[in-house]
């Protein structure tokens, strides 16, 4: 069996990019570990916050419960504070993830992967996903720990453009989303480049069906954060597992075309 560590950039990044591929990594008896960038300090606060609690605090708590759902064996956090999207005033700040040394935030991350004695570790692709600063940030920190010790295996978790394309269309076609509510995946995202990867970059598909159900109430978990649940948790049974049932990564380094697989 092998242990995985994943490391994400906020609390609910988890769930939403590599959830199922969690839960089914823990099912069929691997140990997973999720090391998490930041705070998530610059999320959205609810309205139920209580006195004397802070954003952090539920944040916490509530990653704690996604852990749970999941299965995941042990979580770690970096330390460092959320960046904010690309041009926020956070992007400034001397804590903040995005401005961490390179080679202090890869020590930290290469602590734990001799601790868990790791055997594959996974980031993001060279942009994120859709450029947020801290998502760019784990791709430059899981690389160069992957550096410093070469014997742990690497993969990015992200997202398929062409299928989210297709989805979309579909839906459209389908009547089920009007031509306005649609987005633009091939336009700029928040560092200007296109969301995702194109199928001819990414070397795996992994399916996760069969635990669609626990990716959708870890999602639930972060209940704080409704700009990010809200989309996710409003989907039919049937649409979830349509659109979020597969997972996709890259192999650095794999030229071979994309096809079923996993990460272990």
């Amino acid at each position: 069996m092998a242990t995985v560590v994943f490391l994400h950039a906020h609390p609910d990044d988890e769930s939403i990019s590599t959830g199922g591929s969690i839960a089914r990594l823990v099912a069929e008896g691997h140990r997973v570990v999720l090391v998490v960038g930041t705070s998530g300090d610059h999320g959205e606060t609810p309205a139920d916050i209580a006195p004397g609690e802070t954003l952090v605090d539920r944040r916490r708590v509530e990653t704690e419960k996604s852990c749970a759902v999941l299965g995941i064996h042990r979580l770690v956090w970096l330390g460092y504070a959320d960046s904010g999207m690309t041009g926020w005033e956070q992007n400034s700040h001397s804590g903040a993830f995005m401005n961490a040394d390179l080679d202090e935030a890869a020590g930290r991350l290469v602590a734990v992967l001799d601790e868990e004695k790791a055997d594959v570790l996974v980031g993001y692709d060279w942009h994120g996903g859709y450029g947020h600063p801290d998502h760019i940030m784990v791709h430059k920190v899981a690389h160069r720990a992957h550096e410093l010790r070469p014997g742990v295996a690497i993969y990015e978790a992200t997202m398929n453009r062409d299928r989210v394309r297709q989805r979309m269309q579909a839906a459209r076609d389908a009547g089920m989303m009007k031509d306005e509510d649609a987005w633009d995946v091939d336009g700029p995202a928040d560092d200007g480049n296109p969301f995702g990867s194109l199928e001819s970059e990414i070397s795996f598909m992994v399916d996760v069906r069969g635990y669609a159900a626990q990716k959708k109430e870890s999602v639930k978990c972060h209940a704080s954060q409704v700009t990010d649940s809200s989309f996710f948790l409003s989907m039919p049974e049937e649409a979830f597992i349509d659109a979020f049932g597969w997972e996709w990564f890259i192999r650095p380094g794999d030229d071979a075309p994309m096809r079923e697989g996993f990460i272990v």
